[in-house]
């Protein structure tokens, strides 16, 4: 057993990428939640019906499902450096063009500056897997974990950056879709210092893997897809109306922003030892904690529209993601080989991301148009959770209750 104070060769390597990755976690990670802050509240500025402002977030989580197995592919051939470049250029091009269609006042060109922000954000759900790619056994879940943590900074500069830039110009946001430009362009440079090996070319009879059709119908990859689908679906669901609704219910867009932080430093905080309490407790027990705390989130939202509930809601909301959605990664980055790295976590990602897009093209319109009131509307976003829990809830305990194959 690997002691965390005598490292590997391996994890030393592995140690010094999580710096890396953490570091872009917290520089290039900090665009994510400025753009979730302001995404729909400049859409609803923008757009004619305002059941459709939050369609720029939608495009971005399109964006993202849309490229994931290209990024996942390019990576496989060129390497995770190159796969990270190619995300900030993606990132300071939709900054770019989001920048010029507030300008221009129009709502189609903001939606295609927040497609091109897609490719960002799916290069960046692969930072957790180059975490893993050079880590041990022992150290793989620390290091999704660390990596994960470097959120905690986005979380804390993303809205302050928001308050400082939101109104710094005439037209309202348009300084922060600068400041994302020049986010993405200096925070790109980190990935010089990555040490992680191109993959080798297979040879004509290296092994190829299991085709995905197979790794989707293994019981611990399907559970493991679901739970991480269900665990981002339902974050986006609720994050996404939530400016809108704090904002609708009588608060202003600072207190919009100060619940935005809450809720995305709920997400990383715990990441410091979600890795720990995955290898003592095991991924299936910490999988179930945080679709047990998504419910609990949704209750408090339905509880009242008070600033306060918000605040709890989005930060219990914040920590059952981290508990699903790491708790998945980890179970998936065990269950597939080397070989099929390329083809399984691309095929994650446009499962995940297209149910995140589904739920984020619903938030608009269950917080806009279901109800007539900021209120209603608030109460239709929380009550969409019930389904999907349910679903992610029994599929894992059909998986903890179905038995085990006997070990190699």
């Amino acid at each position: 057993m690997t002691d965390l104070a005598a490292p590997t060769p391996a994890d030393s390597r592995a140690r010094r990428n999580v710096v890396v990755l953490v570091l872009a976690q917290a520089i290039l990670g900090a665009q994510m939640p400025m753009i979730f802050t302001i995404g729909g509240l400049a859409g609803q500025s923008l757009a004619s019906n305002v059941c459709f402002a939050t369609l720029p977030i939608s495009l971005i989580v399109i964006g993202s499902m849309v490229t994931a197995t290209p990024i996942s592919a390019f990576m496989q051939r060129y390497g995770r450096r190159a796969g990270f470049f190619v995300g900030a250029l993606g990132g300071a091009l939709g900054g770019f063009i989001g920048a010029y269609a507030l300008y221009l006042q129009s709502f189609p060109l903001f939606l295609l500056g927040s497609f091109l922000t897609g490719i960002y954000m799916s290069a960046q759900g692969f930072y957790r897997f180059a975490a893993a790619d050079t880590a041990s056994d022992d150290f793989r879940p620390k290091a999704i974990s660390y990596v994960m943590a470097g959120g905690l900074a986005s979380a804390v500069i993303g809205p302050q950056l928001v308050k400082l830039t939101a109104d710094a110009y005439v037209i309202p946001f348009l300084g922060t879709y600068a400041t994302v430009i020049a986010v993405n362009l200096l925070g790109a440079l980190l990935f010089l210092f990555l040490d992680i090996p191109r993959p080798p070319v297979p040879a004509a009879d290296a092994p190829k893997g299991r085709s995905r059709r197979e790794l989707i119908a293994t019981p611990r990859i399907a559970v493991a897809v679901i739970c991480a689908m269900v665990s981002y679906a339902l974050m986006n669901l609720v994050m996404t109306s939530t400016p809108l609704a704090v904002v609708g219910c009588g608060f202003d867009k600072n207190n919009a922003a100060d619940v935005v932080t809450a809720h995305v430093l709920a997400m990383f905080v715990p990441s410091f030892f979600t890795g720990h309490l995955i290898a003592r407790f095991g991924v299936e027990r910490i999988m179930g904690l945080g679709l047990v705390i998504l419910a609990v989130a949704g209750g408090v939202g339905l509880a009242g529209v008070a600033l306060e509930n918000f605040f709890v809601a989005l930060v219990l909301l914040g920590l059952g993601w981290n508990f699903g959605f790491i708790g998945a990664t980890t179970m998936l980055a065990a269950a597939h080989a080397p070989e099929e790295r390329g083809k399984m976590q691309g095929l994650n990602d446009l499962i995940v991301f297209g149910g995140v897009s589904v739920a984020s093209l619903a938030s608009g319109g269950l917080m806009n148009c279901s109800g007539g009131t900021p209120q209603a509307g608030w109460t239709a976003v929380n009550m969409a959770m019930v389904p999907f829990l349910v679903l992610a809830g029994g599929a894992l305990l059909w998986l903890m209750l179905r038995p085990r194959p006997e070990a190699a």
